[in-house]
């Protein structure tokens, strides 16, 4: 199922923050997006997730509109984790990642719920805390749980704000490369909020450049060039290869 993005524009009242938006994403992929702050990245997540009504435009999933769709059917097809927030449930690890089955939950879960939750803790490696409080975990640990709930929703789309930043290297090499495994594994359109452009250049299969509610470039690495840094972010930087990697110094 690809996502289709058309002609998107949106905002907040008066304020307009996208402007006229196009782009086609590919399941199994891993799509950084990128780009300074205030220049539209978290609000094409909302408009992607539905928590922003876009002023115009349309989205669609293979051949469902997802404008036409609420609450739970969406729920089915997209999963979002917004940027690190101070309100957690005072559960336990499975509870917390339990929660992520609750558009397919009627009246309590069944069988099918419960193996999808022991079988995402195992991908994220929580078993040694999997019944410990949410209270008792740390930084790191709280974030794997939140990524492991929004994987847990068994979505076609995985929309992930910023979900490394301020843990530790450890920390954001492990949640990456479960997050790019999950992806590669379920066809996931994944697209992920990420300041780190190294660390983009790692993990992602595409990026999109945003700046000021445009797209400035989309593509593969290629894409990211010290000009094209220059012309989103307005620095100078070089541009290297190190064991077939590209990595960007400033």
């Amino acid at each position: 199922m690809t996502l289709t993005i058309n002609n998107i524009s949106a905002g907040y009242d008066a304020l307009l923050v996208l402007d006229d938006i196009s782009v086609e994403l590919q399941p199994g992929k891993l799509t950084a997006l990128i780009g300074p702050n205030g220049s539209g990245k978290s609000t094409l997540l909302k408009v992607i997730a539905g928590i922003v009504k876009p002023y115009s435009g349309t989205m669609w999933l293979g051949d469902i509109n997802l404008a036409v769709l609420t609450g739970a059917p969406r729920a089915h097809l997209v999963a979002y984790l917004p940027q690190a927030s101070n309100s957690l449930p005072s559960s336990t690890v499975f509870e917390s990642i339990l929660l992520g089955r609750k558009p397919y939950i009627v009246f309590e879960p069944d069988i099918d719920d419960l193996v999808v939750v022991e079988n995402t803790i195992r991908m994220f490696n929580m078993e040694q805390y999997a019944f410990k409080r949410i209270n008792e975990l740390s930084g790191g640990e709280i974030q794997k749980v939140l990524i492991a709930r929004a994987i847990a929703q068994k979505t076609k789309v995985l929309l992930l704000d910023e979900p490394i930043s301020h843990l530790d290297i450890k920390n954001q090499l492990e949640i990456m490369h479960s997050v790019k495994h999950y992806t590669a594994l379920s066809h996931l359109i994944t697209i992920v909020v990420l300041h780190d452009i190294n660390r983009a250049l790692q993990f992602a299969d595409e990026f999109i450049l945003l700046k000021d509610g445009h797209i400035v470039d989309r593509g593969c690495s290629k894409v990211i060039t010290p000009k094209a840094l220059q012309k989103v972010y307005g620095i100078r930087s070089d541009c290297i290869e190190y064991k077939k990697r590209k990595i960007i110094i400033t």
